[in-house]
């Protein structure tokens, strides 16, 4: 796979949203778009769309746009959801049942291979096709079949400890739904903090202060406007 080092993590958060929605217009038949088109349903600008794209290599034709189909792909392959890496969770509660039932974990470049927790009422239970098992085969499991990557379903009290272990066994990347960030402690890990309480009150504020995505738009084109004046 290629590698995009010097590329901002802020363009490659984009690249999923892309992606999501190039596969959409793909299974709606649609063969051909305009930077112009992609930013009128995604609520960026074309120059945006643009700069992002161009940090891959550009992909479009000048007065032709973009190959839905192929670019879609090519987006697929640069986030690297053809990979399919190892992965287990850890909590079977509600958040990790959830997770495991309805999360497309192939089609997103990983592969769920185990589920952990150490509820005995959870132990056994099948979860997205597989058994929830003991915590403490954890480290005979990983041994074995080496997985890459773990989800974090657990409290924040559990991560400190867990993250020990795991980070003994070798796993050095996480999907953490924890308050309690591993990158601290391992900043040799790759770590995707998730905080649903964030997006709330991110939504909570937007409310507050009537922000539509028709304001946010109008508001980013009077910025480029200013910036193109200066």
């Amino acid at each position: 796979m290629l590698r995009h080092e010097n590329v901002s993590m802020s363009v490659v958060r984009r690249l999923p949203r892309y992606y999501r929605f190039l596969n959409h217009l793909k299974e709606s038949g649609v063969t051909r778009i305009s930077s112009t088109e992609l930013s009128q349903k995604l609520g960026l600008t074309a120059s945006q769309i643009r700069q992002d794209l161009n940090c891959f290599g550009g992909f479009g034709q000048q007065g032709y746009g973009y190959i839905v189909s192929q670019l879609c792909d090519e987006i697929g392959k640069i986030l690297g959801l053809q990979s399919g890496y190892k992965t287990i969770l850890l909590g079977a509660g509600n958040l990790g049942m959830a997770i495991a039932n309805h999360m497309a974990f192939e089609a997103d470049g990983f592969r769920l291979i185990g589920i952990f927790d150490n509820s005995p009422q959870k132990i056994g239970m099948t979860i997205g096709g597989l058994q929830v098992q003991d915590v403490n085969n954890l480290e005979k499991f990983c041994k074995k079949e080496k997985p890459v990557m773990a989800v974090l379903c657990v409290p924040r009290s559990a991560v400190e400890e867990l993250g020990k272990v795991l980070y003994q066994l070798g796993i050095r990347n996480f999907w953490n739904f924890s308050h309690y960030d591993i990158s601290l402690e391992y900043p040799d890990t790759i770590v995707e903090n998730v905080h649903l309480n964030d997006s709330l009150m991110t939504l909570c504020y937007r409310i507050c202060n009537g922000r539509t995505k028709k304001q946010e738009m109008e508001q980013k084109q009077k910025n480029q406007t200013e910036l193109s004046a200066d």
